[in-house]
């Protein structure tokens, strides 16, 4: 047993020269796995450049975001120096293209016809581009005002979502993108993560900032949810009522270390990958309504290995603070400085009505005192 195509496994390392973007695969027939130093890739030319005409706008080679397509034919990335590269898995692993992004990426998401690639930016735009055409340049299909966090498509390609730091959510016709069709609203903080349920397509999953959620993962069979938050060593499973449209609590899931990715498998195996260099890759598997730990499994065991043999590669993530804090926005209570501040100045200017009044007093009873001695 291997683990599903589209686990999200982190592909940053540490930035220090070294080995800074690692792809792991399913295992091809030599019983090894596909591994891509970002390093290697072609630089792109984007970015603001210096009087002497070279870029000033230099970029680490850290992967940004990536995702497999649904048949797990494709694979893309973006990293850190607005790179977009593509892979086709099958038969074998192989890069198709390396493209230049106009801005960093923060999301991105591959087709049901598996035609486009969609990478939503920091700037709030959504770019496509082509897999049938690898080496065409992106076009511009929408724009936010606001900094995107998540990009997601309805399972038949007719919508495409979009989430972003100002607590939106909206929904635009992909042939139309001008064109938006609604807004879910509702969270009170940025919105991190977005999920269209692949068997009931008018439902779409949502988490915010109050809790940041960095990982949604469903599965079909039994409809089960599973939700990783940010820096916390616990996986949260439910269940989905969609009749009631509601998120029945199942399980609790915790360990000893950090978390940093889970999916699930179509049978309903849940792989946690976490920051422990000894057993990196956790596997719990359904039995009875609750998931427990296997650890006779021959794919874990040999998962983990490979793993373990590269670790180099997660050192940089190991004690990483939280990418999410950024996003909180700051407040300012104007309000009640100006409260406090006009609360301050009444009583100011009570002091001197009274010490003027005490004043006027004493020079009353001064001239009453000089004219009954006259």
């Amino acid at each position: 047993m291997t683990p599903p195509a589209h686990a999200h496994l982190p592909c940053n390392g540490p930035g220090d020269g070294e080995v800074t973007g690692w792809v792991p695969a399913t295992e091809r027939s030599d019983d090894s796995l596909f591994v891509y130093d970002c390093i290697n890739a072609e630089k792109t030319t984007l970015g603001n450049k210096g009087q002497d005409g070279k870029p000033t706008d230099k970029g680490s080679d850290d992967i940004l975001a990536f995702a497999f397509s649904p048949s797990g034919d494709y694979f893309a990335l973006t990293d850190d120096s607005k790179r977009l590269v593509l892979f086709h898995t099958k038969p074998s692993w192989e890069c198709v293209s390396v493209r230049s992004v106009n801005r960093r990426g923060t999301s991105l998401i591959i087709t049901a016809a598996e035609d486009k690639i969609l990478v939503a930016d920091k700037s709030g735009d959504v770019y496509s581009y082509s897999i049938t055409e690898p080496q065409a340049e992106g076009k511009l299909e929408l724009g936010h005002l606001s900094l995107l966090l998540d990009v997601a498509l309805s399972p038949d390609d007719q919508y495409i979502l979009t989430a972003d730091r100002d607590e939106k959510i909206r929904v635009s016709l992909a042939k139309a993108p001008h064109y938006i069709v609604s807004y879910c609203l509702g969270h009170k903080e940025f919105v991190s993560k977005i999920l269209v349920i692949p068997n009931y397509p008018d439902l779409l999953l949502s988490a915010s900032g109050k809790y940041p959620v960095s990982r949604i993962t469903y599965c079909c069979q039994g409809g089960y949810v599973a939700i990783l938050c940010d820096c916390i060593p616990t996986v949260y499973v439910f269940q989905l009522d969609a009749t009631a449209q509601q998120l029945v609590y199942r399980q609790k899931i915790s360990l000893t270390h950090k978390i940093w990715d889970i999916a699930f498998e179509e049978t309903g195996d849940l792989w946690i990958l976490e920051e422990n260099s000894e057993a990196p890759l956790q596997l719990y598997r359904p039995c009875d309504g609750q998931w427990k730990p296997v650890t006779d499994d021959k794919g874990l065991q040999k998962m983990s290995k490979h793993l373990q043999d590269n670790w180099t590669v997660f050192e940089g993530f190991v004690g990483a603070e939280s990418h999410y804090s950024c996003l909180y926005k700051a407040s300012f209570d104007n309000m009640a400085a100006y409260l406090q501040r006009k609360e301050e100045r009444l009583k100011q200017q009570k002091k001197k009505r009274q010490d003027l009044q005490h004043g006027s007093n004493g020079q009353t009873k001064k001239m009453k005192t000089e004219e009954s001695s006259l």
